[in-house]
């Protein structure tokens, strides 16, 4: 057994020690499905109930869990979130409401794989929100667990001081919605919605990075600029893995002959698989186009160590001749012709200077410079 080390708010917020993060290589691709980490309890949980129909709207934020359990029994659509996962609040409550104890792991597991079951005639969905860092430039996620039955909705979040649902708590509130005249199934689609919605703003963020990262490819790219490469296809890395299983999730949706989703709702999942896939196309071409600037990085190395290699050709070249009859007329022989001669020094510096000065005026004519 591995225990993780303690978060703060709940959600994993992973660092760069290095200049090209290794460690957070390690948090990326070294997730063994064998090694089960051990949740650490949240400190505090926030509880907030939404309970309407298509004239009444209620919200309030519980002190207790135990001041939920009665709007399980209401003819009203109850929305309940609880931020924060503690193990005997999750058992509490699921086993109030018969979860079998399988889901009751997965919303207590940690960096489980996006997935939709169904069990015992409830729709159950875990998937990570995914935020963008600008401070550390990193994709930070945050695990939602939904469960879903006929009149209520139930989600498990891990941080309480974030969460993309901000304006379907604001859609709530309009009696003439669609939400307030639609069942618990078009609530969790709208939920889901979000969720994916959510990842194009991240990606977003990240298209803004590449383009940052191209110029500085091409105007002066450096060891730091591959580094930089290097980190932000990791990210990409962890924003495909976190959207891929999604597209099986809504699809899970979908071909669900679960009674529980009216045919209205499938619509709407319909429309939530379009954007994941959207979302996943992205994705894959911002791994193309980092794919592609580190060829152009290589490129650009390639070519200034020919330009590098090209004059140290031209100086050697431009000096050959210099050091030529530098050195016949420095040879050691008794007899050496036109070296007594009064005009042989001014002649074999002129000669120094004239040829290189012709082999640069032939460079320069056949364009070698």
């Amino acid at each position: 057994m591995v225990k993780q080390n303690k978060n703060e708010g709940g959600i994993r917020h992973l660092f760069l020690p290095t200049l090209f993060g290794t460690k957070r290589t390690r948090q990326v691709l070294n997730q063994n499905p064998n090694t089960i980490p051990i949740r650490e309890d949240s400190k505090e949980i926030k509880i907030s109930v939404h309970d309407y129909n298509d004239k009444e709207y209620f919200v309030k934020e519980l002190s207790t869990l135990e001041e939920c359990f009665p709007f399980f029994h209401t003819n009203t659509i109850t929305w309940i979130n609880i931020d924060g996962i503690r193990k005997k609040d999750v058992e509490a409550i699921c086993n109030y409401i018969g979860i079998h104890p399988l889901i009751q792991e997965d919303i207590l597991s940690i960096n489980q794989r996006p997935k939709m079951e169904e069990v015992n005639g409830v729709l159950f969905c875990l998937l990570n929100m995914l935020y963008y860092n600008g401070g550390r430039h990193l994709v930070e996620q945050e695990q939602v667990s939904i469960v879903f039955l006929k009149k209520f909705v139930l989600s498990f979040q891990e941080d309480a001081t974030r969460d993309v649902f901000t304006s379907l708590r604001e859609k709530l509130k309009i009696a003439s919605g669609r939400i307030r005249q639609s069942g618990a199934d078009h609530l969790c689609s709208a939920m889901l919605d979000l969720i994916v919605d959510h990842y194009f703003v991240v990606m977003d963020q990240l298209g803004d990075r590449i383009e940052l990262l191209e110029e500085e490819v091409v105007r002066n790219s450096n060891k730091r600029s591959l580094a930089k490469i290097n980190l932000l296809r990791k990210e990409l890395i962890v924003l495909k893995r976190n959207m891929a299983p999604v597209r099986d999730l809504v699809n899970g949706f979908i071909r669900s002959d679960s009674e529980l989703l009216s045919d209205v709702s499938i619509k709407y999942f319909k429309d939530v698989h379009d954007h994941i896939i959207q979302a996943h196309d992205l994705s894959e071409t911002y791994r193309d186009m980092t794919t592609s600037l580190q060829e152009l990085y290589i490129s650009n190395v390639n070519l200034r160590l020919n330009e590098i290699m090209k004059w140290l050709a031209i100086v050697t070249s431009v000096l050959a001749p210099a050091m030529a009859i530098g050195g016949i007329f420095g040879m050691n022989f008794v007899v050496v012709p036109e070296a007594y001669e009064r005009l042989a020094f001014w002649l074999s510096v002129s000669s120094m200077f004239l040829i290189p000065t012709l082999m640069l005026f032939y460079f320069k004519k056949n364009k070698w410079l």
